[in-house]
């Protein structure tokens, strides 16, 4: 039966070329856009160099805090002291590590100026990424309590400021200290923004205190990263930091309530959108599936008007075979797969222009060390979109034909 379905499909789409020409156009053209978008997001959020461990990480990036007076602050706020008294004491996670956000700086060598990003961080960051070394390796745990002058530096730094030659054992200068260059990886794109940087040095090289009791820190902020055993053991973690914010200390005198736990990113913007702890994620989708459904009630209002057209013309079609006993779930469910398989071959045409959207943008390093790719998560979600917008704009036009008795449908619906 779909056999026939598809072979009549591809008949009345040769039919008429204009038509044909606007709805795949229409239907390319949204699902492109859709396509790109999931695309980037994918390439933020999704398991990718180096954070390859995505589905066993939880992070603590940002908090809500208030104040006696009422006022509030969210955001990447906390500090060093914070992280080491409230979640590096936790036994549940494997791998615990903290990180600062990376710091845009600007060094020369000679009369070049290089624009960097410097992250000071831990050895356990080490663990929890995986970065994929071109020359040497990460500094260690003894390297950092030492607070000695060892650097990691990405491939376009070893590039730059010497001249793509190896570097390991050289010493490169960044924000006022000079580092010996222990290890050289490949680029990270700045949309990974927890491993993101040109250049890793041990976090006692930052100027801010780290012993400091206060819950907030200073400019560029910090984060931490806790690597489970196992997915299964998220509950326990989050739990875990749970009891230990739930006995917190507020060394500033001035706020009153902290919000926050380890999450994964989305669950993060989640909870800073909606400012509670619980019941987060489910409204959060509920807003991007509405976002997205509206984003295609446009053309799928104009589908829905050319599907009427198609259907007006095969009134004669629709009258014999209602003459001759079929329902009007029969004919509607045909029009459907008909108008989903028109909607899939759009999909496809989609999937082929992003390809090669995605292509000349990577090609073009228009955005440095991003690289977009499709791959099955983008496919399969294309083509669940795909046939969505298929259903949603054939369902109606089908519908209002098959419940028109035989007459009617034989002078064209127009009783």
């Amino acid at each position: 039966m779909f056999l026939n379905y598809l072979k009549i499909a591809l008949k009345v789409m040769t039919r008429h070329k204009l038509f044909t020409f606007i709805s795949l156009f229409g239907i390319s053209f949204t699902l492109l856009i859709l396509v790109l978008i999931t695309s980037i997001i994918d390439h933020t959020f999704g398991p990718y160099y180096p954070e390859k461990k995505l589905d066993q990480t939880l992070s603590i990036t940002m908090g809500l805090i208030t104040s006696d007076s009422g006022a509030s602050g969210s955001g990447p706020l906390f500090s060093p002291w914070f992280f080491n008294k409230y979640v590096k004491t936790l036994k549940t996670p494997k791998v615990i590590s903290i990180s600062s956000y990376h710091n845009p700086i600007q060094v020369y060598k000679g009369e070049r100026k290089i624009n960097m990003g410097l992250k000071y961080t831990d050895s356990e960051f080490w663990e929890i990424m995986d970065f994929e070394f071109l020359e040497g390796k990460p500094f260690n745990k003894q390297q950092e309590e030492n607070i000695e002058h060892v650097a990691v530096i990405n491939e376009r730094l070893r590039n730059e400021y010497f001249d793509g030659f190896s570097c390991v054992g050289e010493y490169i200068e960044a924000d006022g200290e000079n580092y010996r260059v222990i290890g050289v990886v490949k680029n990270v794109s700045i949309l990974r923004i927890m491993p993101y940087a040109d250049i890793w040095v041990p976090t006692g090289h930052t100027n801010e205190d780290l012993n400091k009791a206060t819950l907030t820190s200073n400019f560029p902020g910090w984060f931490a990263m806790l690597l489970a055993y196992e997915k299964k053991d998220f509950p326990k973690i989050q739990a875990e930091l749970q009891k230990h914010l739930d006995n917190i200390e507020f060394p500033e005198g001035r706020y009153n309530s902290l919000l926050t736990n380890a999450s994964t990113y989305g669950e993060a913007i989640a909870r800073q959108m909606f400012r509670k702890e619980d019941g987060n994620i489910g409204p959060f989708m509920l807003i991007l599936f509405t976002l997205m459904t509206i984003f295609m009630v446009l053309p799928a209002v104009n589908l829905v008007n050319i599907n009427m057209s198609r259907i007006i013309e095969r009134s004669s079609e629709i009258g014999i075979r209602k003459s001759f006993g079929a329902s009007s779930i029969t004919l509607v469910g045909q029009f459907i797969v008909e108008n989903i398989i028109v909607t899939l071959i759009g999909g496809l045409l989609s999937l082929v222009l992003a390809a090669v959207i995605l292509g000349i943008v990577n090609q073009s390093q228009l955005l440095p060390d991003m690289t977009f790719t499709l791959n099955f998560r983008i496919f399969l979600t294309s083509m669940l979109i795909a046939i969505f917008f298929g259903f949603i704009s054939g369902v109606y036009p089908a519908y209002k034909m098959s419940r028109l008795q035989p007459a009617e449908i034989i002078q064209g619906g127009s009783k």
